[in-house]
């Protein structure tokens, strides 16, 4: 990551803004993919729209099953908490914006998981399931939780430049917008109060002056010339 800005929002590059969008729009096919296409079963459960019993049938089935299905729903939109900040350009840094920026990934996640949920109702084969919205929201902000703050963290360290190296930079540049566009080169003014002639190809006095070139007028020759050569003069 390069070009960041030493502010509260450090922007993020172009390409892995645009890197984390096709990765967020793939992952978003993936899951509409998995969780809405037809299943055929020969039976299918009933809707369950009373938070944490499903959470409760799948501790039934014992330690590893459990662990699958609840582990699934955890992880279905997880990368959403770190793709959506990504994506969107901005990973904030002070705390603030912090709590902030979790507080939305999560709301897109609860939103995007509601959504599935209610396109899951007209889906043969599928079963509407709160839990599945607790679990994927909750998902989302362990993600999140998790991987932001260390991407954070490594754009602090990158932004964090030495007071005296900041001044010394600041000098030199107030320094070069006196003195030319580049370091070492002579202004304009000082060239002509010098009477060097400035080299209009490059920008630079040239190396060698040898002087103006003298200029003569010409003066034409009139008819009468030849009579008044021809007076005879007595000095």
């Amino acid at each position: 990551m390069h070009r960041l800005k030493g502010s509260d929002n450090a922007a993020i590059h172009l390409r892995i803004r645009f890197l984390s969008g096709v990765l967020l729009a793939a992952h978003l096919l993936l899951v509409g993919w998995l969780m809405l296409r037809p299943l055929h079963v020969p039976w299918a459960a009933a809707a369950n729209l009373t938070p944490l019993e499903g959470i409760r049938a799948d501790l039934a089935y014992g330690p590893l099953e459990a662990a699958r299905r609840i582990g699934g729903g955890l992880a279905l939109l997880a990368p959403l908490g770190v793709l959506l900040p990504m994506a969107c350009g901005r990973v904030e840094l002070s705390p603030l914006a912090a709590w902030s920026s979790l507080t939305r990934t999560a709301a897109a996640g609860a939103l995007v998981s509601v959504g599935v949920e209610m396109l899951q109702s007209a889906v043969p084969g599928q079963v509407v399931d709160v839990d599945s919205v607790l679990l994927n929201t909750l998902g989302v902000v362990v993600a999140h939780a998790a991987v932001v703050p260390l991407v954070r963290a490594r754009l602090r360290r990158s932004l964090t430049v030495s007071p005296a190296g900041s001044r010394a930079g600041l000098r030199a540049g107030a320094l070069i917008a006196r003195s030319g566009s580049r370091p070492g080169s002579r202004s304009r003014a000082q060239n002509r109060r010098e009477g060097r002639p400035q080299d209009r190809s490059q920008g630079r006095p040239q190396s060698l002056y040898q002087g103006v070139t003298p200029r003569i007028t010409r003066v034409g020759l009139g008819p009468w010339t030849d009579v008044l050569s021809a007076i005879h003069r007595e000095y």
